[in-house]
């Protein structure tokens, strides 16, 4: 009875404390206010997903972005960056952006492609000659087109950052012609491109996304994986492969992508000032990612357990020769429009 009465006793001076303190306005109006917590509450908060390294190009860009909004926007918003596929991995990115579970992602050109065929057009292989010819084209119809494609979706396309050109990797043996290719396993980009690639090759395919790479080479589930000298070399892949192929066969670029409402909904200096601040940093990548790519790759020139071969002109039209009938296969797919902007390779 006495340890009942106790705890009544006890409820009951609880509440009347929070009666008399807790809950009275005046109290929490005469409390410390930190002033670092000023206009919190008008702060634009923007969650920017990727799933690549922070120290790879788009990790670079999108933290050079998040502090140039910062500066511009004199802290009104924030840009949140989760990268490595921490919220979310290739294959559900795109629906949490469309659902607005976060606000900006940056997917790469073929998982875009899963979206809309009309970015397939960034798959064929050998369509640029080099990255003056990419930029060119994103600055041109190319790029007006791909970012109207993503319309119809409700997405808002703002930029296209650059990772550079694809190189072909395996653990079995040099990848120097097309025969070389034959019953080798290939992890890929989810893009039919990419698929009929490896089959014109004679090689076979795995949809893998990119955080499982790296296990699934030293798993042996799959052979090879085609990707950029930058993500070869800071996911660590070199060290499950043993042969590289300099073959610039592919581009690997990636879409700047915001949820269209959010967009939308922004005001409009705020909307100038991201562009804005997405111009600066897409020029500020063209100019670093180059230099990273060349002093990574002479990195990779120096370990002992992987050959690199770089594909010698005669060599190169070999692939070429393999890969035009892609060309025709997929022409009504991505459409007339879209394919006078890109060159056919000879």
């Amino acid at each position: 009875m006495k340890t009942t009465i106790g705890m009544i006793s006890f409820i009951a001076v609880g509440l009347l404390a929070a009666i008399l303190f807790g809950f009275r306005p005046e109290a929490t109006r005469n409390l410390p206010f930190d002033e670092e917590q000023t206009g919190l509450t008008d702060r634009i908060v923007i969650k920017f997903s990727h799933v690549v390294a922070e120290n790879t190009p788009k990790g670079l860009a999108a933290t050079h972005f998040a502090k140039l909004v910062k500066e511009k926007t004199k802290e009104a918003v924030e840009i949140q960056i989760f990268p490595n596929g921490m919220l979310y991995t290739e294959d559900t990115e795109v629906a949490a952006l469309k659902r607005g579970d976060i606000q900006m992602i940056a997917p790469s050109f073929s998982n875009l492609s899963a979206v809309d065929s009309a970015w397939l057009v960034m798959d064929l292989p050998f369509a640029f000659s080099d990255q003056q010819a990419v930029d060119k084209a994103l600055a041109g119809e190319l790029g007006t087109l791909l970012a109207a494609a993503m319309e119809k979706h409700h997405i808002k396309s703002v930029a296209f950052w650059s990772n550079g050109f694809k190189q072909m990797t395996n653990s079995i043996r040099p990848l120097r012609v097309p025969e070389d290719f034959a019953g080798l396993k290939f992890r890929m980009l989810p893009s039919d491109v990419v698929i009929s690639q490896f089959q014109a090759l004679g090689a076979t395919t795995e949809k893998i996304p990119f955080n499982q790479v790296f296990a699934s080479l030293k798993k042996g589930i799959v052979n090879g994986q085609e990707n950029t000298i930058s993500n070869i070399f800071t996911k660590q892949l070199f060290q499950t492969q043993h042969y590289m192929t300099i073959s610039n066969h592919g581009y690997l670029g990636y879409g700047v992508m915001f949820n269209e409402s959010f967009w939308d909904e922004l005001p409009p200096s705020i909307q100038a000032e991201l562009q804005s601040a997405l111009t600066e940093t897409t020029e500020w990548m063209m100019r670093n990612t180059a230099a990273m790519q060349e002093q990574q790759l002479g990195q990779l020139k120096q370990l002992k357990d992987i050959d690199i071969h770089t594909l010698t002109p005669q060599e190169r039209e070999q692939w070429v020769r393999a890969f035009l009938p892609i060309y025709d296969q997929y022409r009504d797919r991505i459409g007339e429009a879209l394919m006078k902007e890109i060159t056919r390779p000879k």
